[in-house]
């Protein structure tokens, strides 16, 4: 089995969540992050690391913000981010997302985008809080 089609992890019932940051959806990453860059945020991760970037994480005193492109999510993930609305999401790092999604899911979440292998290090999954706030679940791969 590959990667992306090996089953979801059966051991844990619960996830533990880590290194929660704030996500802001754009039509423009680079024009967001320089503007964050201006307030006090230092660039701490980038994706690509060449060329026009699809994400960008800045850090301030522990808070993480996390820039995404709209043509991003709606390529990559399959979201349809209304930039009109609330273009926001929340981050929540985890070491299982099979099991942090079906955790979400039964505690009320809607699902936005299953479990999927994404990058060439990266699991992740979207659901919606019960208020409609989109959330990244995501998990480093070794």
């Amino acid at each position: 089995m590959t990667a992306e089609t090996s089953p979801p992890s059966t051991e844990a019932t619960t996830a533990a969540f880590q290194s929660p940051s704030v996500g802001l959806f754009t039509r423009d990453v680079p024009r967001l992050a320089r503007f964050y860059e201006g307030v006090g945020f230092r660039e701490s991760y980038r994706n690509p690391r060449a060329g026009p970037p699809e994400h960008v994480e800045l850090k301030l005193d522990g808070l993480t913000i996390a820039v995404s492109s709209v043509d991003a999510a709606v390529s990559l993930h399959g979201l349809n981010p209304a930039l009109g609305g609330r273009p926001v999401y929340i981050l929540l790092w985890t070491s299982d997302v099979d099991v942090a999604y079906r955790q979400l899911v039964a505690g009320g979440a809607a699902t936005l985008s299953p479990p999927h292998d994404f990058l060439s290090n990266l699991r992740t999954a979207w659901v919606a809080d019960p208020d409609g706030n989109p959330i990244n679940i995501a998990q480093r791969r070794d």
